[in-house]
This record gives C-alpha cells, sequence and structure tokens, in this order.
C-alpha cells in the first residue's frame, strides 16, 4: 500500500511537471527584475519541465498586455504603487494574481547617512543628530552652509525630496539641497564621500548596487510614516503644507495571469515563494556592477553562492534537479 502511495505521488508530481507547458517572463529593463526573470526561467525550465521563454518587459506595458491579451505570464519584479487601479481590476476580473512579496521588504527610500559617522556620532541617524551635527555636512559649492544631496531633477522623487526637505525644516538648520544631476552623480556622492570617510547626508533607495556596496544607514525622523499625507501631499509638486513622514514602503510582488495559476500550480506556488530581502538583492545587484556582469552571469552567481537562499523556495527534490542541472 505504500509503495503504491508513493507511485501515485511521484506520478502526480510528474504529470503537474508536465503540465507546466509553455510560460512566458518578463524581462524587465533594470537588473533587480531581469535576475529575477532568469532565475525564474531556469528554476521552471530546469525544475519544473516548464518551456520558459523570456520576452521584453517593462511596467506599464507588461501590466496592460497581461491585462488584454494574458501574456506574459509572469512579472517577476512589479511595484505595484505605479499601477494600482489595472492591478486591482485584473485581480477583481480574475485575470490576474498576486503571486507574492518578490522583494519581501517592498522597495525603500528614505534619507541616509553612512554608517561609520556613527562611531563618532552616535545619534546621527535621528533627525536631531542630523540637526546638531549640520556643520560637517559641508557644502560642495559654499562652507558656510550643509549640503543635502537630493534626488535627480525631473524625478518623481524629486518632489518627495523637495517636499520633506521643507517639512523638516532642514533649512533653518543650515541644509541646502544639492541637485545631483543624475543617477550617476548622486551614486558618486556616496562613492566619493566612502572613499574619503567624509560626511554625505541624502536621498537613495533600495535595492540598489549603491546600497549594497556602501554601509548606509537610514536618518530616523522620529514621525512614524502618514501613508495617506504621504500620498496625497508630499508625492505632489505645490504641496503648500507638507507634513513630516518616514517614506512608506513601495509593495512590490509577483504578477501572474490567473490561467498560469491554475494550469501550472506547481510553478505558481514557486513563484509565490521566491522572494529576496533588500540586502540579498543590493549585494547581487553590487556584485554585477563591479564584475560587469550580465543576468545571466548574475544568476549563475547566484545559484552558486546562495545555495541556501534558492533552495528554502522550494521542495528537495525540485531543488535536487536544479543542482543536477547546474
Amino acid at each position: 500500500m505504500k509503495t503504491s502511495l508513493v507511485f501515485f505521488a511521484l506520478l502526480s508530481t510528474s504529470l503537474q511537471a508536465e503540465e507546466c507547458g509553455n510560460v512566458t517572463i518578463a524581462d524587465m529593463n533594470w537588473n533587480s527584475a531581469s535576475l529575477m526573470a532568469h532565475i525564474d526561467q531556469f528554476i521552471l525550465n530546469q525544475g519544473f519541465n516548464c518551456d520558459a521563454e523570456l520576452i521584453p518587459g517593462d511596467s506599464i506595458p507588461t501590466i496592460t498586455s497581461m491585462l488584454n491579451k494574458g501574456q506574459p505570464d509572469i512579472a517577476p519584479e512589479f511595484w505595484t504603487n505605479g499601477s494600482k487601479k489595472a492591478l486591482a481590476e485584473g485581480i477583481a476580473e480574475k485575470r490576474l494574481r498576486k503571486a507574492g512579496r518578490s522583494l519581501s521588504e517592498g522597495g525603500e527610500e528614505g534619507f541616509w547617512v553612512p554608517a561609520y559617522l556613527l562611531e563618532q556620532y552616535p545619534n546621527i541617524n535621528t533627525l536631531a543628530g542630523i540637526k546638531e551635527n549640520a556643520d560637517i555636512f559641508v557644502h560642495p559649492e559654499d562652507p558656510e552652509l550643509s549640503a543635502f544631496y537630493s534626488c535627480p531633477a525631473g524625478w518623481v522623487c524629486q518632489i518627495t525630496t523637495e517636499n520633506l526637505f521643507n517639512a523638516l525644516n532642514l533649512a533653518e538648520s543650515g541644509f541646502e539641497t544639492v541637485d545631483p544631476g543624475s543617477a550617476a552623480g548622486l551614486s558618486g556622492s556616496i562613492a566619493k564621500a566612502y572613499s574619503r570617510k567624509e560626511p554625505w547626508f541624502g536621498y537613495y533607495w533600495s535595492p540598489t548596487e549603491v546600497l549594497g556596496k556602501y554601509e548606509m544607514v537610514k536618518v530616523d525622523f522620529g514621525t512614524g510614516t502618514d501613508v495617506e499625507g504621504y500620498q496625497t501631499c508630499i508625492t505632489q509638486p505645490g504641496c503648500l503644507e507638507p507634513k513630516a513622514t518616514m517614506y512608506p514602503p513601495s509593495p512590490v510582488y509577483s504578477i501572474t495571469t490567473e490561467s498560469f495559476a491554475i494550469n501550472s500550480p506547481a510553478a505558481y506556488q514557486y513563484v509565490s515563494q521566491r522572494s529576496f530581502n533588500n540586502r540579498q538583492m543590493s549585494k547581487m545587484l553590487a556584485w554585477m556592477e563591479d564584475n560587469q556582469a550580465d543576468s545571466e552571469e548574475a544568476m549563475y552567481y547566484f545559484f552558486e553562492t546562495y545555495p541556501d537562499v534558492w533552495q528554502a523556495w522550494l521542495p528537495e527534490s525540485i531543488s535536487q534537479k536544479i543542482n543536477n542541472a547546474l
């Protein structure tokens, strides 16, 4: 009897894998999402006998295509704040599913300082500590002022940083914003400060290669998070009375079509389990930058370097198949 049960369990698993069939995965045009897409393709093909194909993707075109055409089957890293209405519509009409959090902590934004500053200024990771020690953040163009490095002009985060700069009354403590000009300029300012062990204070986000390479500490405003105030005022240009709030996390999910979830339940279960925290992903992005690696090369590095992470997403039998394929 026991032998028969084992046989039927194995048969069921085999049939489930064979039913996976053709799968399309959005290969988004930023590194973390592209890395996830390559990992998903390898695991689905080698572990679940899928025929998974990567197709180019971007946030709005991908979710629109999933809604209207049922393709691609999987968007591995979808920042839901940007398309709440379309996503809610797709879920309500049973065309889409939120499979699971691809970034377990969500996208993270904040004002940061280098970790090494805490050795000399233990409270520098608080707003009070920033204001007490404003004079150490010397402005590059005027030594009489203190520098706050803002989000590059033209980005949505330029609006939020400007409104929070005003809400926190940083100008009263002698701060003036520094526009870095570009993402490269902003990351370069952190790299320069780190190489010289100099003070730095400004906006950044995670997961990114910068926060994977340089240990930064988020400044606590002491306000908690006011999600409604953030959405209705802090994110809006011309917000007249901004109130200080920490940045709320941006929920980041893996999104699948409903048909994929129904037709390939074992593969869908894997996608639901696959998740990174921001530190893990930032370290991977830093490795990609340091080694000028593409997503496929980073995928193999990830499998080889972090087996404890990806094996936790999978049943032992599937993990073994992945090991054998590698």
